[in-house]
């Protein structure tokens, strides 16, 4: 997911009230998984579409029970609230969790997935930023699953076929250090000041990274540029570097920690995350949603579709997807997809809710297209930007 470490290129979409409600987009796979995996009311785990189509939850919790492993990948336990999650699904089920490369990126994921089709030590699920669920599915990669709350998540969140659905979401914000910077930014202008010699850090690669991604495209939207021209961003980038105040180190609990990076442009849960863990140690950490760049989206969830352990990896989804799983998400300061929902069902963590940033106004989000467009200009232009 990457603190977020490098995660990958987010998705499109509109807000609605406190939760992100996104636009419709998708495709699903053409290719059927491959057969194998515990059965359950004459179905095999890696073919069900559904709790039900596998003969219930209870056959479900058995099978997963069962295999008693799942394989996760590039999910950091400060990112999110995954720590949490991760904790309460094996305390709930007994199942343990192979936590691969929590520093990874959303390409990473996706390399495990082709690289290891056949191997026990293939990632069962994803958690992918927008592009990368996008090609992931078109590439066949993911096997379509409804969670029993599908009903639940607005329109446009999920592909129709269930193969990636958004599970969180959050804005891109600047996280400041007030122990080490007199003046904290609030707006990406400000980034621009001669005092933040050195001091502006990114979560990661743009062209790997979905947090470090959003947080180009958000420069764009400050500086003059919209969904179809991401070009300002780069240049933004470029010319903060120019001036010395870029930092080429990839902003994350460690190195916000440390004073490494001591302004971060990142996701606002994470940047809230620190702040809520830090101040105890004496480190201020102040967190803005920029008003001249305000992006926010959501990452997905994506079943390998070759999932070694499958019947673990649709209990893993029904978990995330659960009220349970939800309000642990807003406990790490990340909007859950099923937020409106939840609370119109009285089912909200409301304290956890009253904590999130604040944000004002209601943002757009770029299309399916856009993105793409936008994740290939940075793919051949970010290196050449930074150089130097």
């Amino acid at each position: 997911m990457t603190p977020f470490p490098a995660r990958a290129a987010a998705l499109t979409g509109c807000l609605v009230a406190a939760a992100l409600t996104l636009s419709a987009c998708g495709s699903s796979s053409s290719t059927k998984p491959a057969a194998g995996g515990a059965s359950g009311g004459g179905k095999s785990a890696a073919t069900a579409t559904s709790a039900a189509d596998f003969g219930g939850m209870d056959a479900l919790v058995a099978a997963a029970k069962k295999e008693g492993t799942l394989n996760a990948i590039t999910l950091p336990r400060d990112w999110a609230n995954y720590g949490a999650i991760m904790d309460g699904f094996t305390k709930k089920y007994g199942i343990k969790i192979n936590d691969e490369n929590p520093e990874g990126s959303s390409q990473d994921e996706i390399n495990a997935v082709t690289t290891r089709k056949g191997q026990g030590r293939a990632p069962d699920v994803m958690d992918l930023g927008g592009a990368f669920a996008l090609s992931g599915a078109k590439d066949g990669l993911f096997a379509p699953y409804k969670v029993a709350t599908f009903s639940s998540i607005p329109a446009g969140q999920a592909a129709t076929d269930g193969a990636w659905t958004f599970d969180y979401g959050g804005y891109i914000s600047i996280g400041c250090n007030e122990s080490k910077v007199k003046d904290c930014p609030k707006t990406f202008a400000d980034l621009l000041k001669p005092e933040y010699k050195g001091m502006v850090a990114l979560n990661g690669d743009p062209t790997q990274a979905g947090a470090a991604f959003a947080g180009v495209y958000a420069a764009a939207l400050a500086n003059g540029g919209s969904f179809d021209n991401i070009q300002p961003g780069l240049d933004f980038f470029a010319k903060l570097k120019k001036l010395g105040n870029f930092n080429p180190v990839q902003a994350k609990q460690s190195t916000v920690e440390s004073g490494e990076t001591p302004i971060t442009i990142d996701w606002d849960y994470l940047n809230a995350g620190y702040s809520a863990e830090f101040k105890s140690k004496g480190i201020n950490w102040q967190v803005n949603v920029p008003t001249d760049g305000e992006y926010a989206n959501y990452y997905n969830q994506a079943i390998n579709k070759w999932a070694p352990h499958p019947a673990a990896a649709r209990l893993w989804e029904e978990y995330l997807y659960s009220t349970e799983g939800q309000n642990l998400f807003l406990g790490g300061f990340a909007r859950p997809v099923e937020m409106d929902a939840m609370k119109s069902a009285g089912t909200l963590d409301t304290t956890a809710a009253a904590a999130l940033p604040t944000v004002t106004g209601t943002p757009t989000f770029p299309t399916d297209d856009q993105t793409t467009k936008a994740k290939a200009l940075l793919a051949a232009n970010w290196s050449k930007a930074i150089a130097g």
